[in-house]
């Protein structure tokens, strides 16, 4: 029987040219002589083939993301953190885009949510002069590169909007180089920037907007390294709601009249899966053969973590946070049982290192970490070094695994689980600190007491937070700021990054 199918396009040529052919080679080593290829050597490093037909975008960016060696802070497949098509979901459901493909709008989202410095433009937005300036200096640079959002229609190929990334430049041709994301249609091919730049004006019959490209680099500094947004669980929407819309009603429709009765409406009125919602992230690893020492990586991730742990434990709001939690509201309104206690969280991690170590992604229900311990040591500079170590029974075989836990008091000793009362820490005294210092600075502008204004101005003001938790809190803001966006359906309409 015959069997239907596509094998490849035949690129038209002119006026694209194979990367592979003569004339595409000549225009590289050009290309390579004057500087402009410079961003390609990182990209190629990581170019890769868009797993689904409507997944350009997405292939787009995890292959950006990664040759910019952003840290996605979770894990991929077995160990490995790495941005992969499948994680990208924050701003719209995988089965969504796999059906009808994503918005430039909500790529710039995704961006943005990986930790992304991003500077995006509409085409109507911008002119060609402007996008000429922005390809030369992605490819006279590898801290940068660039995505075209753009119709297929301009350049004479089959199909319709498309995402790619820009590979180079030849200035003397005035052509870019496409690192085309669907290689099983079209292999990399070199097209005049003009005809480029027309695709890009097409509009988007979905948005009502023109097409556009974005420049992404590497933040300043590393975005979320303690602290981080999850939209994994199906509730993050009405999470994200939450705090950016009820949370500032509520305070204005209450009568408030101290810290106390701002913290009680906030924290007695969170939906009851927020913990799924803001997450810190762990270092796991394999026991090997006794050795406890750390990597000089392994030892700069923590040293920075409990910096900023230590930096929220020293800000007035905390110890507002913490006293109202160890009251009896408090406990009531946040009670977990043994849920944040060393040996259950303990054994959960564990749990899950394992299960990412082998490279298993079965049921966790098939794992049990029967007993742990926190183990406390001196490194070589001195340091002191806290580490959960659990051994996990899987069936018939048991993986050791050790947990690197930041902590801010270094006065956790050996311990094993059998200690029901010891905390771990970031807990929940430090996580909603945090998330309060992220909030938006309109949240508190209905509170009509002005001595009770002025105190919570003073007490979540970021003019006294280190620059370390700085970042930290407005690394988080931004990410409500963009999932406020999606939520509202308007990221196809601003696409500034949110303001801090």
């Amino acid at each position: 029987m015959a069997m239907a199918g596509l094998y490849r396009r035949l690129l038209p040529s002119p006026p694209c040219f194979d990367f592979a052919s003569s004339h595409g080679k000549q225009l590289f080593v050009e290309g390579i002589q004057n500087g402009t290829m410079e961003g390609f050597y990182r990209l190629i490093s990581y170019f890769q083939t868009q797993s689904e037909p409507a997944y350009c975008g997405l292939a787009s960016l995890a292959m950006v993301l990664n040759a910019l060696a952003i840290d996605p802070g979770r894990k991929w497949k077995g160990p490995w953190r790495w941005f992969d098509e499948s994680m990208l979901d924050c701003c719209e459901p995988l089965e969504i885009v796999k059906a009808r493909g994503i918005t430039f709008g909500k790529l710039v989202c995704l961006a943005h949510c990986a930790g992304a410095k991003v500077d995006a433009f509409h085409a109507s937005q911008s002119n060609i002069n402007e996008f000429r300036k922005y390809v030369l200096k992605c490819s006279t640079s590898d801290d940068c590169h660039l995505i075209s959002s753009y119709h297929r229609g301009a350049l004479k190929q089959t199909g319709t909007g498309h995402f790619s990334p820009i590979g180079g430049y030849h200035v003397g041709k005035d052509m870019a180089l496409i690192l085309d994301v669907a290689r099983f249609k079209y292999p990399p091919h070199w097209v005049p920037l003009t005809m480029l730049w027309e695709g890009m004006k097409y509009i988007d019959e979905s948005t009502g907007k023109s097409r556009g490209f974005m420049l992404i680099s590497r933040p300043h500094t590393e975005p979320g390294m303690l602290y981080t947004l999850s939209c994994k669980h199906e509730s993050w929407n009405s999470i994200a709601k939450f705090l950016m819309d009820d949370v500032p009603f509520l305070l204005k429709s209450e009568d408030v009249q101290d810290i106390y009765k701002v913290l009680s409406i906030i924290f007695t009125s969170l939906p009851s899966n927020f913990e799924e919602f803001i997450k810190w992230v762990a270092e796991v690893r394999r026991q090997e053969d006794g050795d406890s020492s750390l990597s000089e990586e392994e030892k700069t991730r923590l040293a920075v973590k409990e910096e900023v742990l230590r930096h929220v434990h020293e800000t007035r709001l905390f110890k507002h946070v913490s006293s109202f939690l160890s009251s009896s509201c408090g406990r009531q309104t946040l009670s977990s049982g043994d849920g944040n206690t060393l040996p259950v969280i303990a054994a959960s991690v564990c749990r899950q290192g394992a299960e990412i170590l082998g490279g298993k992604l079965s049921s966790l229900a098939a794992y049990c970490c029967p007993e742990t311990c926190v183990k406390c040591w001196k490194a070589e500079d001195d340091k002191s070094i806290t580490m959960v170590s659990g051994t996990v029974v899987n069936g018939n075989s048991e993986q050791g695994v050790d947990v690197l836990i930041p902590s801010s008091s270094g006065k956790l000793c050996c311990t094993c689980s059998s200690k029901k009362n010891i905390r771990m820490h970031p807990a929940s005294s430090d996580v909603l600190t945090v998330l309060i210092l992220s909030l938006p600075s309109t949240t508190w502008d209905g509170i009509t007491d002005e001595k009770l204004l002025k105190e919570i101005h003073d007490l979540v003001s970021h003019e006294n937070l280190s620059t370390l938790l700085l970042e930290e809190v407005l690394h988080l803001r931004r990410q409500l700021h963009i999932l406020k966006r999606c939520q509202e359906g308007k990221v196809d309409e601003d696409l500034d990054a949110p303001s801090s």
